[in-house]
């Protein structure tokens, strides 16, 4: 099975960078129309909105198998995704992850996943720069080095590691916080959709993705989370009342036409970019996040103006 550390999510960048680590990943069955390229000009300007701040915190998702079946079922998946984002649109946004995962299959036995991810991107959304470290049973897999940047239209990656290389293609491309403060934006403005491509720097650093967004009714007050005792922080925390969207994420590689999604994360999207209620659907099986730990910083007196 191809290995995809899903960096991308959620998490104010992060599970909207933080999927899953280095599982096996196979496409789910439903075929979905992929997103259409995103239109090279961009659309009228429209009266200044509230800027988007994402909040810098700390997390802490515990993993658990939510549903398996099919030719690649697994028996059982358990992990944890600890992450550290923080940063502002003048500043720029790093963020510091770390992925532990163990599937256990009686066909292929235990696998044991450790990935570490650290990026920075610039406040602008130009400039990105990713470092991904990654080990499989205690074996280690190359590390990936690189910066990528736009520049209206145009898009290139260097790669420092496992090899010096570059490449690029037509734009426009989205980096991860920047992909998140667009979905927080079509959120608040009633949209229900959001196409984009996006890079975040994982796999072998060379793949960018084609997105599509399903964005639902908002809501406030504590979440279910399905009714169960999920997300506790989100709970009984400071986020209790601050209004959310349920979202569904779909990525696909490149192409036209109608794909099959590589895989599918659901999840409820803060305002402030914190995401709980986390499912990440691989088709033959399906994770879930259990948010049990979360520190939010004390938000500026200000929003950030660059």
């Amino acid at each position: 099975m191809r290995s995809r550390s899903a960096l991308a999510l959620i998490l104010a960048g992060g599970i909207a960078q933080v999927g899953i680590a280095q599982v096996g990943i196979v496409q789910t069955g439903a075929v979905l129309a992929a997103p259409a390229p995103a239109p090279a000009a961009e659309a009228p300007a429209k009266p200044a909105a509230a800027p988007v701040v994402l909040a810098n915190h700390r997390a802490v998702y515990d993993l658990s198998l939510a549903s398996s079946g099919g030719t690649r079922a697994v028996d059982s998946a358990r992990g944890r995704i600890a992450l550290e984002f923080k940063g502002d649109a003048c500043q720029g946004y790093t963020m510091q992850t770390r992925q532990v995962t163990v599937l256990e299959s009686s066909e292929t036995g235990s696998r044991t996943s450790d990935l570490r991810n650290t990026t920075f991107e610039g406040g602008d959304g130009h400039e990105f720069r990713f470092r991904t470290a990654s080990a499989t049973n205690g074996t280690a897999s190359p590390t990936v080095d690189g910066n990528a940047t736009t520049e209206g239209d145009a898009f290139k990656v260097r790669l420092k590691e496992p090899k010096r290389d570059q490449f690029g293609e037509a734009g426009p491309v989205l980096f991860p916080s920047l992909h998140m403060r667009r979905l927080i934006e079509a959120a608040r403005a009633g949209e229900t959709t959001l196409a984009a491509k996006v890079f975040d720097g994982s796999d072998d650093g060379r793949k960018v993705y084609d997105t599509l967004a399903v964005i639902g009714r908002p809501s406030t007050g504590p979440t279910q989370a399905a009714g169960s005792e999920r997300d506790k922080p989100l709970r009984e925390g400071a986020l209790a009342s601050v209004q959310r969207w349920p979202v569904t994420l779909s990525y696909f590689t490149q192409g036209k036409g109608e794909r099959t999604p590589i895989y599918t994360l659901s999840f409820d999207l803060y305002d402030n970019g914190v995401s709980g209620a986390l499912k990440l659907d691989y088709g033959d099986f399906a994770i879930l996040g259990d948010l049990t730990r979360l520190e939010l910083d004390k938000g500026p007196d200000k929003p950030c103006r660059p």
